[in-house]
């Protein structure tokens, strides 16, 4: 929960529900100045838990507002808006109807958030919703690079193309390495590395997204935690055939036992793999593929925008891996990026990284995708009001 009235941006509260609909659920309330609250307990659906984090807001000892009434609006981040939404929209029944049109899209995500808005209307009528897309950032990617190798009907009938994710993300932290940096967003070219649990890169021209490495799903681009990134799209047909594994089996396997778990044998954190790396050959290995494809990736984008003026380091990894950011930059040097390499080491914060006589500036930018959904929940709604 964000405080939007003042230029600070309060944070007042973060805090997350888990296990919705399972058997032993968690809620994590995080009160600004307050210790830390936990809630075990079932929450059998998605109204039982947007009402638990609505009386952790308002508690006697651990709560940040007096009144649930005092809610103004309501952000969501949506995984998947298609080619429906290029920004951020008031939530009303054509908003919902065209977020479920987009569910067989992200089956894990869209449903679920739908079950979020839908939760915050019972308990909450009449506060204003905004629905903030992952994919909306990505909607100025021109056709030659959204369209796949496929039949164009398949576009035509289904809209099978790249769409992209962490749009959010990257347009924040883009903005905010030009901004640390003294960079024209408006005549730059940017590559932005999202690297976490899950992982995109994304070519930014002139302030706009012209490709990135997600594609029709998360699944796509460089290797992930669980994920397995680019591969063959014969592997699919392959394993079905060898393994006699359905569907439902393939997607699964792809998304959850591949990627860094996969390759390594050991885990999908990159912390475990960088213990284990000195004596383990399969922990080193996923290491140096993870590095690999994110540099090829840069590589590609530097060729597709015609030159290069930053690569800005986010996420999980991004910002707490400098080893990772190190090894990356180092593919980079025939571009005439050089990694200050004291500088870099043991940084977890805001910073430029490169050396002043590197002709590619490298920066790390902590992201905060909660407060782009707040800042874009806020434009919405007062633009609402102000139309009124």
């Amino acid at each position: 929960m964000l405080d939007m009235s003042g230029n600070a941006n309060k944070v007042l509260a973060k805090g997350i529900v888990e296990r919705v609909g399972l058997s032993e659920g968690v809620l994590v309330h995080k009160p600004a100045g307050k210790d830390v609250f936990t809630l075990e307990r079932p929450f059998p659906d998605h109204i039982n838990g947007i009402s638990a984090v609505l009386e952790a807001l308002t508690d006697k000892y651990h709560g940040v507002i007096s009144d649930i009434h005092l809610i103004n609006a309501a952000g969501h981040r949506i995984a998947h808006g298609g080619e429906y939404f290029s920004g951020s929209v008031l939530v009303n029944e054509e908003t919902k109807a065209k977020i479920a049109k987009c569910s067989a899209l992200a089956p894990l995500h869209n449903p679920a958030n739908l079950k979020g808005i839908e939760s915050m209307e019972n308990i909450l009528p009449g506060v204003p919703q905004v629905a903030v897309f992952d994919t909306s950032f990505h909607q100025t990617i021109p056709e030659k690079a959204y369209l796949y190798g496929l039949p164009y009907s398949l576009y035509e009938e289904l809209r099978v193309r790249r769409y992209g994710f962490h749009g959010t993300s990257h347009k924040f932290v883009a903005l905010k390495a030009c901004n640390m940096t003294g960079l024209d967003i408006n005549n730059s070219k940017i590559v932005t590395c999202h690297m976490g649990n899950g992982v995109s890169v994304t070519a930014i021209k002139n302030g706009k997204s012209i490709d990135t490495s997600m594609g029709l799903t998360p699944l796509e681009g460089a290797i992930m935690g669980t994920r397995c990134g680019d591969i063959d799209a014969g592997v699919i047909t392959f394993l079905q055939e060898e393994k006699n594994m359905s569907v439902k089996e393939v997607n699964a396997f792809l998304n959850r036992n591949c990627g860094l778990l996969g390759i390594s044998g050991l885990s999908s954190d990159m912390r475990d793999l960088w213990s284990k790396s000195a004596s383990d050959s399969r922990a080193k290995l996923a290491i140096d593929i993870f590095v690999y494809r994110i540099a090829k990736y840069i590589g590609a984008y530097a060729a597709a925008m015609n030159g290069l003026d930053m690569v800005v380091y986010t996420g999980g990894i991004g910002e707490n891996d400098w080893d990772v950011r190190l090894d990356i930059s180092e593919y980079l040097e025939f571009l005439g990026a050089k990694i200050d390499r004291e500088l870099n080491e043991g940084l977890r914060s805001d910073k430029v990284i490169s050396t002043p006589d590197s002709r590619v500036k490298l920066v790390l930018a902590e992201t905060n995708e909660e407060l782009v959904i707040a800042t874009e929940t806020m434009e919405t709604v007062t633009k609402l009001n102000a139309e009124k």
